[in-house]
């Protein structure tokens, strides 16, 4: 299938689909016209990336992640260094929410010495 179908069937943009491919997350045949070709797996691999982007993983991360999703909404086959990685991504996103954490007590500490003004 061409880019536009790809893009139609999964709602993702054909310049998303590009970037995925950039990334590695994505492959594509090129026709003798040079026209990306997509396999009829492309529409599950594009869903499990819009998932785990969703999750909040990134594209170097889903690279590694990918090949132990399965399904649409994926569940992931835990291998030891997948298990490593994933738990790391978490460590690192509890870390980034309590820093917003901070900073919105921070943000709220001045707004209530404002309004007491």
């Amino acid at each position: 299938m061409l880019i536009g179908e790809l893009s139609r069937r999964t709602g993702v943009s054909a310049r998303s689909l590009r970037y995925y491919e950039a990334q590695g997350l994505l492959t594509a045949a090129r026709g003798t016209n040079g026209y990306r070709e997509y396999a009829e797996d492309a529409v599950l691999t594009v869903l499990q990336v819009r998932a785990l982007l969703s999750a909040g993983l990134g594209t170097e991360v889903i690279r590694d992640v990918l090949p132990c999703a399965r399904g649409e909404r994926p569940e992931i086959e835990l291998c030891v260094d997948l298990r490593a990685l994933l738990g790391q991504e978490l460590a690192d996103m509890d870390e980034r929410i309590e820093e917003l954490r901070r900073g919105r007590d921070a943000l709220a500490g001045y707004l209530g010495r404002r309004s007491a003004n």
